[in-house]
C-alpha cells in the first residue's frame, strides 16, 4: 500500500505540473493582453481580460487532480500510461496554444492549434474515463471552456483581418 507522503506528494506534484503549464502560458499572455489583446476587435461574449487568469487557474488545479485520480490508479497499469501521454500531449498543445495566440500573434494557427487541442482533450476525457470516472468528469469544465475560447479565437480571426 502506497504511503500518505507518496499520496500527498503524488497530488501536489499532478497540480504543479498543470499549473506550471498555466505558467509557460502566462509568459506569453501576460505582456499581451494590455498591448496587442486589448486593441482587437473581440466577437460577442467576451468577458473582461480579468476573468481569465482565475478561471484558467482553477481549471489548472482541476486537471492536476484529474491526473493525480488517474495516476494513482497504478503507475503499472497500461490504461494509466495511454491516459497520462494523452493528457500530456493535450497539456503541451494548451501551452503551445497561448505562444501562437499570444506570443506570436497569429490567431490563425492559434485556431488551428486549439482545435487539436479540442480533439485532445476528448481523447483525454475518454482515456481517463477507462481508468477513473470522476478523473474524466474534472475535464468536462476544461473542454467546455476551450470550446468558449475556440468561439473567442475564431471571432478575433474573423474580426481582425
Amino acid at each position: 500500500m502506497t504511503s500518505v507522503y507518496v499520496r500527498v506528494t503524488q497530488f501536489f506534484a499532478a497540480i504543479a505540473v498543470c499549473l506550471f503549464a498555466g505558467f509557460i502560458g502566462s509568459i506569453f499572455t501576460t505582456p499581451a493582453i494590455p498591448t496587442w489583446y486589448a486593441g482587437l476587435v473581440k466577437p460577442a461574449l467576451t468577458p473582461p481580460a480579468w476573468v481569465f487568469s482565475p478561471v484558467w487557474t482553477v481549471l489548472y488545479i482541476l486537471m492536476g487532480i484529474a491526473l493525480y485520480l488517474v495516476w494513482s490508479k497504478g503507475w503499472g497499469q497500461k490504461n494509466v500510461h495511454v491516459a497520462t501521454a494523452i493528457f500530456a500531449v493535450q497539456l503541451v498543445l494548451n501551452a503551445f496554444w497561448s505562444y501562437l495566440f499570444f506570443g506570436m500573434q497569429a490567431p490563425y494557427f492559434a485556431l488551428i492549434v486549439i482545435m487539436l487541442l479540442w480533439i485532445a482533450i476528448i481523447m483525454t476525457i475518454a482515456a481517463f474515463y477507462r481508468v477513473s470516472v470522476p478523473a474524466a468528469v474534472l475535464l468536462v469544465p476544461y473542454l467546455l471552456w476551450v470550446s468558449f475560447a475556440a468561439y473567442l479565437n475564431y471571432g478575433i480571426y474573423i474580426l481582425n483581418p
